[in-house]
Order: C-alpha cells, then structure tokens, then sequence
C-alpha cells in the first residue's frame, strides 16, 4: 500500500506570498480549518475543519519560505483509531512563482490516504483561491 500523499501545485506567487498562506492562521483558516499555528519548532497546535474534525500537531522544522514541517495526530472517524502522520510543505522559486510541493505520510490504512488525499485536493483549490483573489 502507498504510505504518503505528493502533490505538487505551481503558484505564480513568490515563495513569500504563499509561506504566508502556510503559517498566517487568519490566512490559513481559509482554505484548512481554524488554527493557532505558530511557525516555531516545537509549538503545538491545532487544525479545526469547519466540520468540528480537528487534528492536533507539533511543529517539526521550518526554514522560512522554504520547509514547513509538523506532526499530524488524528482520530479516525470510522474506529476512533489515532493515527500519527506528518506533513511537510517545501516551496522552490520556478519560472516567476513558486512551486509548492506537499508530502504527507505516515498512513497506514487504504481509507485513511484516501480520506485525506481527497481532503487535500479540496483545500489546495481553496488555497490557489486565495493566492488568486487575495482574500
């Protein structure tokens, strides 16, 4: 079975606009879920989707415009089974904009990579939203 999800999207926004998309959290309860994220190693936090489903997380790494990485514990709706993943961002300057390439892994069920695979397709629609209308 796959473990991880790669997506890549190209933005033609600078690696700063769309950093800012990433760890604002006015910004990022947008297009993911209310959140308290601070871009600081170590700070834990949380995502809640506009449908009460939360994730609790911990910052990993971040390397401003460039890496953002975090754990991503949630309970499975289906068995109430926690799961731990992660979810790191890289962002690379190409062709005027940026690239944005999201790897989350970790999984270790079918339903759970799908579940959030189709999850991640909806937010990124909402993401490129944002990058396009600014708001």
């Amino acid at each position: 079975m796959q473990k991880e999800i790669r997506k890549t999207w190209f933005f033609n926004h600078p690696p700063q606009r769309v950093w800012e998309c990433l760890t604002q959290p006015e910004l990022l309860e947008q297009w993911l879920g209310a959140t308290d994220l601070q871009p600081i190693p170590g700070h834990k936090f949380r995502f809640i989707s506009p449908n009460g489903n939360h994730a609790s997380c911990e910052v990993l790494e971040v390397v401003p415009f460039t890496r953002l990485s975090y754990s991503w514990q949630k309970r499975s709706a289906n068995d109430d089974r926690l799961y731990d993943s992660r979810v790191v961002w890289t962002l690379t300057p190409s062709g005027g904009g940026t690239e944005l390439l999201l790897v989350h892994s970790g999984f270790t069920t079918a339903k759970d990579l799908t579940g959030h695979d189709n999850g991640w397709d909806a937010c990124l629609k909402k993401f490129a939203e944002l990058l396009r209308t600014g708001h």
